[in-house]
């Protein structure tokens, strides 16, 4: 089956591991390293799409949670897919919605199942697992689409990270199962674990075993200081694959 997605690295630095190079999927080129501009819902704030054309971005974030509760992922899938709905005909990136629904604190809860959760503006229930993130994301059509993940908070200990660490590997599993598109859209594994080096590593393994077409370092910048965040990437960024996509 051909791979919706390739990725050429063309240079690596030989101190830091850094590299650059070129991902390639149905929607054209992304040289990397990449900064992908956050469409949340779809849009960016205050710019059109070809004001982010001309400042040369390649693929765009957006955010799977918000376009199933606003506008629903099967009005878009309806309107032709995300590119289509949007109006942007080069590369997307749906975040899972796992850090969102997460960061609603109150308004959810975590089962080895999935998340059972209120609509932050609504107040209506709501239930994804990972079958469900597939569905949205396989209906939303984006190039790259990321694993349903329990993405834990910091300050956790130990334990609340190996918890979150096991229930992120089952559900990726689960995910590779209900992925439907997977000729048209590559999904990623995501890597977690918090900042305890061991889960990092045990996590990298399990995740990059699945042999998926990129990889992703979740679970940084969740209130972390800026140093413990560089620290847990340089550590677990060698335990995945040389020659596959990374995103932070």
């Amino acid at each position: 089956m051909p791979q919706p997605l390739s990725f050429i690295v063309e240079a690596t630095c030989p101190w830091s591991g850094a590299r650059a190079g070129r991902i390639k999927t149905r929607h054209g080129e992304v040289e990397t390293p990449a900064f992908l501009p956050v469409g949340t819902q779809g849009t960016l704030k205050g710019l059109t799409f070809e004001q982010v054309l001309s400042c040369g971005a390649q693929l765009v974030l957006a955010n799977s949670y918000h376009l199933y509760l606003r506008p629903g992922h099967r009005l878009v899938e309806r309107a032709g897919g995300l590119h289509d709905f949007i109006g942007w005909q080069k590369s997307i990136l749906t975040d899972s919605g796992g850090f969102q629904v997460f960061s609603l604190d109150a308004l959810r809860q975590i089962t080895d199942e999935g998340v059972f959760f209120k609509d932050h503006k609504d107040g209506k229930e709501h239930f994804i697992d990972p079958a469900k993130s597939m569905e949205i994301q396989n209906a939303l059509g984006a190039d790259v689409i990321m694993a349903f993940d329990d993405c834990v908070k910091n300050p956790a200990t130990h334990e609340q990270a190996k918890a979150a660490m096991e229930r992120t590997h089952v559900w990726l599993e689960r995910c590779v199962e209900a992925h439907a598109r997977a000729d048209q859209q590559s999904l990623f594994g995501i890597v977690q674990g918090s900042i305890y080096e061991d889960l990092r590593e045990q996590s990298a393994k399990f995740v990059t075993n699945m042999d998926l077409p990129g990889y992703a370092i979740g679970g940084v910048a969740v209130g972390e200081e800026r140093e413990a965040i560089e620290k847990i990437v340089m550590f677990t960024s060698p335990f995945l694959p040389a020659k596959k996509p990374r995103y932070l």
